[in-house]
């Protein structure tokens, strides 16, 4: 169930930051928002605890900022792989998509606890 809640979170997300900034994030249509918001789900569960393990020292160091890379790490890899319809115009961009993304988690966490 928190699959599916994570994703039909990260498609409305991925939709409204397509529109709100059209200059850094280019995504084709709903489908690939869909899609997209899967497999980073799927990633987030399997691959980012190994990502952050192995990134362990420089995360200390950076006082928790380095998960940022990691989260912009994750949208670039996911981008590869949707062959131009869900694209970055640079990793900046996927850097300030992870950032909006961490806010909207923590609001959305907050708010699921309660």
């Amino acid at each position: 169930m928190r699959v599916i809640f994570k994703t039909i979170i990260y498609t409305f997300l991925f939709m409204a930051i397509a529109q709100v900034f059209p200059q850094y994030f280019t995504l084709a249509d709903v489908q690939t928002a869909v899609i997209a918001s899967f497999v980073i789900v799927i990633l987030n569960m399997t691959a980012k605890p190994i990502l952050q393990l192995i990134s362990l020292p420089i995360t200390i160091l950076t006082l928790g900022l380095f998960t940022i890379v990691i989260n912009a790490s994750i949208l670039e890899f996911v981008s590869t792989f949707l062959d131009g319809k869900f694209k970055f115009t640079s990793f900046g961009a996927a850097m300030l998509v992870a950032v909006i993304m961490s806010i909207v988690n923590l609001i959305i966490g907050n708010r699921a606890k309660n």
